[in-house]
């Protein structure tokens, strides 16, 4: 980051104004964390297929638009909010998916993978909408499993990071890791 980027505790002050209500710490709060959220949403249009049309910064955008419509959040912190941030992003290119497989377009797009230890996922369109359900119906068996996958996969945290966040050790990390690739790849290959 560049030596203008806001420090860890102007993110969360912002935070704490926004959680009581301050609508304009929301905008104060997407200009300092932008660079971030840009980093986060690129790394999600990366794994998109070829001719996607939702590039990077409209997806930060779609995201700002999606926090300016919540009134009750509760974000205790900097990494709190990235994570959050991160879970709203994929739900933003869910619903894109689902909107451009509405439209009955035939896909002649190239199969990009959605992560190179998960290459079996395709992150485009009817694959990304299959990872959905597969993430909701695992969510509903152990919530922490998704939420494990989410930030490593889709946040991009190392599995220190992870372990932090969600208050296990690295070890307890790597097994859940290793079992919702497992499930993931059983429910995903059974799917038509």
């Amino acid at each position: 980051m560049d030596t203008e980027a806001p420090i860890p505790s102007e993110i969360t002050a912002l935070l704490h104004r926004w959680n009581e209500g301050d609508r304009a710490a929301l905008a104060r709060l997407a200009s300092a964390a932008y660079p971030d959220l840009r980093a986060i949403a690129a790394s999600y249009v990366r794994r998109e297929s070829p001719g996607h049309t939702l590039q990077a910064t409209g997806l930060v955008n779609e995201l700002y638009l999606r926090l300016a419509q919540l009134n009750d959040v509760k974000l205790s912190n900097r990494r709190h909010f990235f994570a959050f941030a991160a879970q709203l992003m994929r739900m933003i290119l869910i619903d894109y998916a689902r909107q451009s497989r509405a439209q009955k377009r035939p896909s002649s797009a190239a199969r990009v993978p959605l992560h190179e230890e998960m290459a079996w996922i395709d992150a485009s369109g009817s694959e990304m909408l299959a990872l959905d359900e597969a993430l909701e119906h695992l969510e509903s068996v152990d919530e922490r499993k998704v939420r494990v996958l989410e930030l490593r996969f889709f946040l991009g945290c190392t599995t220190s990071e992870t372990a932090e966040l969600i208050g296990v050790s690295p070890a307890t990390i790597d097994r859940d890791m290793e079992f919702a690739k497992a499930w993931l790849f059983r429910r995903l290959s059974s799917s038509p």
